[in-house]
């Protein structure tokens, strides 16, 4: 990509689009999220993290004519066969209610033991040039950590005060943002994408 391009995120998260616009500053990307557009929050239906960053990338691409970005994003819990999931952001009912969903990931959690609190943040992030886009480009990426018995950190959103990252010894929410995007999953799962999208207008 030689000229700068606005593509809009299918969110309305900042913290996400403060790491799309950091770990994409220098790809002549500009990402704006879809509340810029009064873009409707799209229907959340499909079965894996792929299929709902689709449909919320589609979503976003054909009430904005503009290409879009998606990410579907979450924690899964090895005790608890892979959940929250899909189902992170509304894990306790309510859509993107980090501390009420934090709330209720640790009462499920209280009576596991250490050594079987492991869990891994995962991301699947789709770029689509339109809403008929017949291949959206896909990366996938995830990253291993454990869960801890309480919150611990300011930094970050969602579960990032849960997650502890052993490889820093210290939760996501204490790392500091550049650090984080080089090892976090969607940190990762940006540079995958950033390579094909790069890849592809080569």
């Amino acid at each position: 990509m030689n000229t700068p391009t606005t593509v809009i995120l299918a969110s309305s998260n900042s913290g996400k689009l403060n790491e799309f616009n950091r770990l994409l500053k220098n790809a002549y990307i500009n990402v704006v999220q879809q509340s810029d557009y009064n873009v409707p929050d799209a229907i959340e239906d499909g079965l894996t993290f792929v299929e709902n960053a689709i449909i919320k990338a589609r979503n976003a691409a054909q009430h904005t004519g503009l290409p879009a970005f998606a990410d579907d994003s979450g924690i899964e819990v090895d005790a608890l066969n892979g959940q929250p999931g899909i189902y992170s952001a509304r894990y306790a009912g309510e859509h993107g209610n980090d501390q009420a969903n934090n709330d209720k990931l640790l009462a499920e959690m209280k009576d596991i033991p250490e050594a079987k609190r492991t869990a891994r943040f995962r991301c699947c992030i789709v770029y689509m040039r339109h809403a008929e886009d017949p291949s959206p480009i896909i990366a996938d990426a995830s990253w291993e950590g454990q869960l801890l018995f309480e919150a611990s950190g300011k930094n970050g959103f969602g579960y990032d005060p849960l997650f502890y990252v052993p490889t820093h010894a210290c939760s996501s929410a204490e790392l500091d943002p550049d650090t984080k995007n080089a090892i976090s999953h969607r940190g990762l799962a940006l540079q995958e994408m950033l390579h094909k999208l790069i890849s592809s207008n080569s």
